[in-house]
């Protein structure tokens, strides 16, 4: 039989006359639509830090209720995953000065000098977190983005 025929074979002797799609399989059914899937996708698009009580309040207004382990599941089929950040130094403008000050004057200096007298400032650089240094800052980061 060709494809063709076979296209025309199914098409008739379907359980839903008429139609060439893929049926259904047994087994539960989706709890979240396309549609939800998708508006939840936009959603975190829209607003890279969102968590996912936020992504569960937004698909309980939407009236698809779902939990939060269903919604994650939703969105590593869109191809969103949550990722830790990377994380900024807190230098200001006048700290970068100061700092490129001190390279300037101290660039004819020996390879000894250096040793000695570069690396004993000791600075201390501190990263931004989200709530203290203990939670890391996480996102949602796109694939298209990257």
């Amino acid at each position: 039989m060709s494809t063709v025929a076979s296209m025309i074979h199914e098409w008739k002797n379907r359980k839903w006359f008429g139609t060439t799609r893929t049926l259904p399989r047994a087994g539960q059914a989706v709890k979240l639509s396309d549609l939800g899937r998708r508006a939840l996708g936009r959603e975190v698009t829209k607003n890279l830090m969102v968590t996912l009580k936020e992504l569960q309040r937004f698909s309980v207004e939407k009236g698809e209720p779902s939990r939060r382990t269903t919604i994650s599941a939703a969105l590593h089929q869109s191809g969103l995953y949550v990722r830790v950040s990377r994380q900024k130094p807190l230098l200001s403008k006048r700290h970068m000065t100061a700092h490129l000050v001190f390279a300037k004057r101290h660039l004819k200096d020996s390879q000894t000098m250096r040793n000695k007298i570069l690396w004993s400032d000791e600075i201390k650089i501190e990263r931004v977190m989200s709530g203290g240094n203990q939670a890391p800052l996480i996102t949602w980061p796109i694939p298209s983005l990257q």
